[in-house]
């Protein structure tokens, strides 16, 4: 028997920016269409007429590009399963509803907003769940007509029958739940758009969708979508529904945690890369036990059998660490490109094009990059060695070292010896150090303290053997705020 070709969709409401949780539900949904050699499809459901801009369509485009997901249907894309806009696809949705009705599987319920409010209120008020007892369901022509002359503007009704709906769930596995939890529910809202569980069956159905892989937030709607799609002698998906992404605090993870959009992690300097792996590792886990991944590796290993269902609990920390991985694993080239546009910013590296020696140096910085850096936006504290040198703001560790019995006499020889030495050679720094620990009989803290706060004001910080290499070469160029060379760091801190 020949198998149904997978065929999954993320389709975000563009009413702002997309946050985690959307996200990692495109992501899951993308990793299983790759790993499956299926199709990825794209759908913008927009018919919150009030909320959705094409701002926020630009910016899910474009967030989704930056993720490293392409789509195979959808905006941009095309494709023979179209419109995938929700507002473009209204006369389908008129034609699907004219059709329930005239099959009599549907109604049209004249109760107002304020009937429908008032009944509402006296469930909460007895301590029990709203379910619309049916009003209109077996009105008389003469009823309706009566209803229609007064200019009442009908929504449409399913008409549910009392029975229990059964599925599989791929994560969480069997699930079942009564009609009489939800009764009769609206297809056709009276001003003619389609509510969302109405739209979406309608648009799965005929874009030939195989998987619905959707947060559990919409666990509930399930029911009510298949007994529509039964309804249709539509055929069913398989669905699966990943797990909530929690705060710290176990709440819903939400702005209460900080701003949790793509566009602020893209601001804050995580790479895409890096996003990508954390938000896998949030209700998925690699057999293996691997953590650190690109998109080619998770393709390679993801599965909706290893999703959990289980919450899955945001951990700010974990996702620094993994951007810190990613950056690591990078080329002195990539490190360059991603962090140049930081390091510009703060006047550490001219705009443009750079010239030869400008460049091989910015290159060199990629070592103390990697080692002081978690996101991009850390590259300017990351180079605050190089750029940074003010003997005022030593705090008492360092005044203390300087004050050490052999201190001076090792930066006064430092210093000489600095003044004859080409210090952006490589090894040339290692090999002046080793001849003042001869000449002056000096060694360990004694000499590598006393030097390390002459060149940064600091006790402590990166190695010296990578720095100062950068020092010297750095000092000898055009930048926009000059570097001060190791002869003129030593020179200063004598005269303070």
């Amino acid at each position: 028997m020949e198998s149904t070709p997978v065929r999954v969709r993320f389709a975000p409401s563009p009413t702002g920016h997309l946050h985690l949780g959307n996200v990692r539900t495109a992501l899951f949904n993308w990793l299983f269409a790759r790993r499956e050699g299926g199709t990825f499809i794209l759908r913008i459901e927009d018919t919150d007429a009030e909320r959705s801009t094409q701002a926020s369509v630009d910016s899910v485009l474009e967030d989704l590009r930056w993720l490293g997901f392409d789509w195979d249907e959808g905006p941009e894309a095309g494709g023979s399963y179209g419109p995938y806009r929700q507002t473009e696809r209204y006369g389908l949705y008129s034609r699907y509803a004219k059709q329930l009705l005239d099959e009599g599987k549907a109604y049209r319920c004249y109760c107002t907003q304020e009937e429908l409010d008032a009944q509402r209120q006296a469930a909460r008020d007895a301590g029990r769940p709203f379910i619309y007892p049916g009003t209109c369901r077996f009105l008389t022509e003469k009823e309706r007509q009566e209803r229609e002359e007064k200019g009442i503007k009908p929504a449409l009704r399913l008409k549910v029958q009392p029975k229990t709906v059964a599925f599989r769930d791929i994560v969480r596995g069997p699930v079942s739940i009564h009609t009489n939890a939800f009764g009769d529910w609206i297809l056709v809202r009276p001003d003619g758009s389609p509510t969302y569980n109405f739209a979406v069956v309608v648009d799965d159905s005929l874009m030939k969708i195989s998987h619905v892989i959707r947060g559990e937030d919409h666990l509930s709607n399930t029911p009510k979508q298949i007994l529509l799609y039964e309804a249709f002698g539509f055929p069913l998906p398989q669905f699966a529904h990943l797990s909530m992404i929690l705060g710290p605090d176990g709440s819903k993870l939400s702005k209460r945690h900080g701003d949790v959009s793509v566009d602020a992690f893209r601001e804050k300097g995580f790479l895409p890369q890096a996003l990508d792996n954390g938000l896998a590792l949030l209700g998925w886990s690699d057999p293996d036990g691997i953590e650190v991944f690109d998109l080619s590796a998770l393709m390679g290993r993801f599965g909706l059998d290893r999703v959990n269902k289980a919450a899955a609990v945001f951990d700010a920390a974990k996702f620094r660490h993994l951007n810190r991985e990613h950056l690591k694993k990078m080329s002195e080239e990539e490190l360059l490109a991603v962090t140049r546009p930081y390091l510009e910013r703060a006047s550490r590296l001219p705009e443009g094009e750079l010239n030869p020696e400008v460049k091989a140096w910015a290159l060199s910085l990629a070592p103390l990059l990697r080692e002081r850096m978690e996101v991009l936006s850390d590259a300017v504290s990351a180079t605050d060695p190089l750029f940074v040198f003010d003997p005022a703001s030593m705090d008492d560790e360092a005044r203390a070292i300087l004050a050490e019995p052999d201190a001076s006499r090792v930066i006064k020889a430092f210093l000489a010896k600095a003044k004859q030495a080409d210090l952006a050679r490589p090894g040339a720094y290692r090999a002046l150090v080793l001849e003042i620990k001869d000449e002056l009989k000096v060694k360990g803290k004694a000499l590598f303290h006393p030097i390390r706060v002459a060149l940064t004001c600091a006790a402590s910080g990166p190695e010296l053997e990578m720095l100062v290499p950068m020092l010297a070469a750095g000092a000898r160029l055009s930048l926009p705020t000059p570097i001060l060379g190791p002869v003129e760091r030593c020179e200063r801190i004598f005269s303070t």
